[in-house]
């Protein structure tokens, strides 16, 4: 009868019902009752009217490829040319008129005048028949309203105006302090300092301050860029530069380096305001279900190693060259396990971490005439792993003991080139084999009561009445099992072995995994008949090694590779 458990499986909800004809796994152990909770498992580039001449371009620079794991300051990603294409033409609104730019007027009505207009160096422009109009200093979008009321002082009635700034004044702008390549660098007096820095080539990765950019006027700070705002908010200070100014990176003062649980591992800058827990994590990028923070540094007292809780960690202060280590820390007590094959039920559980495999099986629910019950078989990602290392051991072992080996003489070196071709086409093709991480849990019908592990693969066969011919046969078949025939009979009936065939070498896989020679056993329904390839060289300790690794395949893979 099935044994009523609360096994509530991931992803569904509800309880595994039982039927007449369901049947449990009964390995002898109790039941899991009390568990019932379930875990589930580019730009737009404005067309310039006027004519560049002052000051020069930095040429765009291949995007420097940083040395492989090394830690690269948080908004290194934003010079690689981005900036540079996207020039401002004064075609903002907020602009404000310079000497040197260019105002094309119209007038109609009782007066007809069509001119384009340059700013002199007093900021006036001069409108024939109405004098000269001071104009600098005047945005855009208040030019037409000055321009229109100095005409209409002189005639008042039937005249209509039209202003539009045609170009700008371009400037030349120094870029100076801990960026790659300081110089003069030409832009319109609208760029943005992010323009002006990329044209240099960016912020010095290892002494440049990214929080830190200044722009001086006379020997004065106009405006200050802290650059993480940019990057988390999208801010950055406007400016209409002038011929002369300055764009000044300062020195980095303090870093603290973060790694761990992390997105991407950066050192990002303190200041004096942000320079705690709370600050960092707006904008350090740590990965979804962080709990805990490790701080290594140096204080007056010397080295210290704090572990925080993230929820304490706001209110630390950080030092100069701390090292923070971000870490998921929090033990889950359940582990997720698969089941397949012939059973009732979902097929993932989420179960205690001490939960044995036969206590997990008294609560599976299977058709009881359809199940094989005594070939369970698990597979695990450790053994997995551990089959791979090894087969890839053997491998190195086989490459370096026969592919290096001297020849003595014309004759040994050619069968040593043929062995070498033979080597190396077998190690590329068994080194593609993904071993299964199978492990034989039952023998004689007797289930080993082991504990799961996260990631488990519980596999419960179909009862079946037919077995599989495979390898080496001329046509690979399944046949009918029948009782008192043995691996030669079924061979025979799939054609008999190939010309590759090892007749020696005839190996039978069980349902529960178990890898045995045809002639230890008898065979039964869900068999499977290997036949190994025969290995074609004379040299008996190659071909030694080489079997072995196909024995090797059979348990990990269960396929034998054709030599």
């Amino acid at each position: 009868m099935l044994i009523k458990a609360k096994w509530l499986a991931v992803g569904v909800m509800g309880l595994i019902s039982a039927t007449a004809s369901a049947t449990t796994i009964n390995t002898g152990a109790g039941g899991l009752s009390q568990q019932d909770q379930v875990q589930a498992v580019t730009a737009v580039r404005d067309v310039p009217t006027t004519n560049w001449r002052s000051g020069t371009y930095g040429a765009v620079p291949n995007v420097k490829a940083s040395a492989q794991n090394a830690i690269m300051p948080y908004g290194e990603q934003l010079f690689t040319g981005g900036f540079r294409g996207v020039r401002s033409d004064g075609l903002n609104p907020e602009y404000r008129i310079a000497p040197g730019d260019l105002i094309t007027l119209r007038l109609w009505g009782a007066v007809e005048l069509e001119r384009v207009l340059p700013v002199d160096a007093q900021g006036y422009v001069f409108i024939p028949s109405i004098g000269p109009v001071k104009v600098q200093g005047s945005t855009q979008q208040n030019l037409n309203g000055i321009v229109k009321s100095a005409v209409q002082s002189v005639y008042p009635e039937n005249v209509s105006v039209y202003t539009n700034l045609q170009g700008v004044q371009p400037v030349a702008v120094f870029v100076t302090g801990e960026v790659e390549n300081p110089g003069r660098y030409a832009g319109a007096p609208h760029d943005s300092v992010l323009y002006f820095l990329d044209q240099a080539g960016g912020i010095d990765t290892q002494l440049g301050s990214f929080r830190t950019v200044k722009v001086k006027r006379n020997g004065k700070v106009i405006a200050s860029a802290d650059l993480y705002k940019f990057l988390g908010d999208g801010v950055l200070p406007k400016i209409q530069f002038r011929d002369g100014d300055s764009v000044i990176v300062e020195r980095r003062q303090a870093v603290v380096t973060v790694t761990g649980d992390v997105e991407r591992e950066y050192f990002y800058e303190l200041t004096v305001k942000e320079n705690t827990g709370k600050s960092l994590l707006k904008y350090a990028r740590t990965k979804p279900g962080i709990t805990h923070v490790l701080v290594r540094g140096v204080r007056a007292e010397g080295p210290v190693s704090r572990y925080y809780k993230l929820s304490e960690f706001g209110n630390v202060k950080l030092h100069n060259g701390d090292d923070v280590l971000f870490s998921s820390d929090l033990q889950d007590g359940t582990i997720v396990v698969q089941v397949e094959g012939s059973y009732y039920g979902p097929s993932r559980y989420a179960v205690p971490k001490d939960t044995s495999l036969t206590e997990f099986l008294d609560n599976v629910a299977v058709p009881s005439d359809l199940t094989d019950t005594h070939s369970v078989s698990l597979r695990r990602l450790s053994v997995a792993a551990r089959q791979k290392v090894s087969l890839q051991e053997s491998l190195r072992r086989l490459e370096t003991t026969y592919l290096g080996a001297p020849s003595s003489t014309p004759q040994e070196a050619e069968i040593r080139i043929k062995e070498a071709e033979l080597i190396s086409d077998f190690i590329k093709r068994a080194a593609q084999v993904e071993p299964n991480g199978r492990m034989v849990i039952a023998d004689n019908g007797k289930v080993s009561d082991i504990r799961l592990q996260d990631g488990d693969v519980i596999t419960i066969p179909e009862a079946t009445d037919s077995l599989l011919i495979t390898g080496e046969v001329l046509v690979p078949q399944a046949a009918v099992f029948t009782s008192g025939k043995d691996a030669m009979d079924y061979i025979e009936r799939a054609g008999g072995f190939t010309q590759h065939a090892d007749k020696d070498n005839i190996l039978v896989v069980r349902l529960n995994g178990e890898v045995r020679k045809a002639t230890d056993v008898s065979l039964q329904a869900g068999d499977e008949i290997l036949v190994l390839p025969a290995v074609p060289t004379k040299n008996l300790q190659l071909a030694t090694s080489i079997t072995q690794i196909l024995y090797q395949l059979a348990v990990a893979a269960k396929v034998a590779i054709d030599l």
